[in-house]
């Protein structure tokens, strides 16, 4: 094996997790190198469920149906401490959504939305960039917002229905909702998953320590694209969790699994 194929999302802090190991400034995993790509979120999750890369970043919700065939690395994640996926709707709406703009059918928004509503809804998946408009044109009657753009839905004249990471918050007694994880294939040898792990925490220690070195790379691939929203964004999504997800990640995941049990 000479090439790792590395497919993420070009959401910022993916850009930011892994911007060091893309241009250079952290050691590619035992010397290996890497072929990045890029693509939605929905297209990484059925991506791993169509094993088509050796490293993939996915929906946690997604992770936790591949443990047969993939190792979820205990760093590179995006765990939510304050925020999560907002659900929205156009200013004076009432009553509970019937049709719901997703941005996929197997991402962890849409399985923590499911839990939340209680009742049922029809949901309209779409690429997630497309959901602000669907909304606000009147395609749909609410929009699930993920990445930056859940940060600044009042910019785009949207109203807050649910903020699904308080939804969480108090659920599960203050648990970091796990939004993303990094799987690398089984299949790849133990020597080389602990090496890819080490480039991931080196690539983020970079990261912070440089981050002039990492945020034109970021911003050239953000949907949002003034600095205080991907700051906030970085902020938001890259933590301590992101370097070792630790018990209380696991915990987290493990706490998630039973939402996917739920009838």
């Amino acid at each position: 094996m000479t090439t790792l194929s590395v497919a993420i999302s070009p959401c910022p802090n993916d850009t930011f997790i892994f911007g060091a190991w893309i241009l250079g400034h952290a050691p590619a995993p035992a010397g290996l190198d890497s072929r990045f790509l890029w693509h939605d979120v929905q297209e990484l999750n059925q991506g791993a469920l169509d094993n088509a890369w050796d490293v993939i970043k996915v929906s946690a919700a997604t992770a936790l149906r591949l443990t047969d065939t993939h190792s979820i690395l205990s760093c590179g994640g995006a765990f939510g401490l304050e925020h999560g996926p907002k659900l929205v709707t156009r200013k004076g709406f009432s009553g509970m959504p019937r049709t719901i703009a997703v941005p996929g059918l197997d991402t962890t928004a849409m399985l923590i939305l499911r839990s939340a509503m209680g009742e049922e809804f029809t949901p309209v998946p779409m690429i997630f960039h497309a959901v602000v408009e669907a909304v606000r044109s009147g395609l749909v009657e609410a929009g699930l917002l993920i990445h930056e753009t859940a940060l600044v839905y009042a910019r785009y004249g949207l109203h807050l229905h649910t903020d699904l990471g308080s939804w969480w918050k108090d659920r599960t007694g203050g648990l970091p909702l796990p939004l993303g994880c990094i799987l690398a294939r089984k299949s790849l040898p133990d020597e080389i998953l602990s090496a890819i792990e080490k480039t991931i925490r080196a690539s983020i220690l970079h990261a912070r320590s440089h981050p002039s070195d990492i945020m034109p790379l970021v911003a050239s691939l953000a949907r949002e694209l003034d600095g205080d929203t991907l700051a906030q964004h970085i902020e938001a999504y890259v933590n301590d969790y992101s370097l070792n997800m630790g018990p209380d990640g696991q915990a987290a995941l493990d706490t998630l699994q039973t939402f996917r049990t739920q009838p």
